[in-house]
């Protein structure tokens, strides 16, 4: 499966942005989705996941109550609804996909997007 992620850009904190994450290639519906996030100088971290048919989700704790992450499978695609957006944020965002259960772990996903920047100013 191929993953296109957009959406990203410069937002003044408290701001939203919402990301999307088209995808082609085999059953999207099929895939857990996930994104994740990268800023500088740091490891890449778990940000949200969600199921294959959108029943469960999953967010780190650090953007609990201000992300929503949501799909539509007839449209392969996945989003991340970004609100109250905070400098800490910054960083380049991507989505994966992983062909079996729910997981945190970068490393057991299958397949990557190439990444969006979301930069928060103060």
């Amino acid at each position: 499966v191929q993953l296109q992620a957009s959406g990203g850009g410069l937002v003044q904190a408290g701001g939203s942005l919402r990301l999307s994450c088209a995808a082609s290639g085999r059953t999207f519906s099929s895939y857990v989705m996930g994104w994740f996030r990268q800023a500088p100088g740091k490891e890449r971290e778990f940000v949200a996941a969600i199921s294959w048919s959108g029943g469960r989700t999953y967010y780190a704790e650090f953007v609990k109550g201000r992300f929503t992450i949501s799909r539509d499978n007839a449209k392969n695609t996945v989003y991340l609804q970004m609100n109250s957006l905070k400098p800490e944020d910054t960083a380049v965002y991507y989505c994966a996909a992983r062909s079996r259960g729910y997981s945190y772990n970068s490393e057991e996903y299958d397949y990557w997007g190439q990444g969006t920047l979301v930069t928060v100013s103060s």
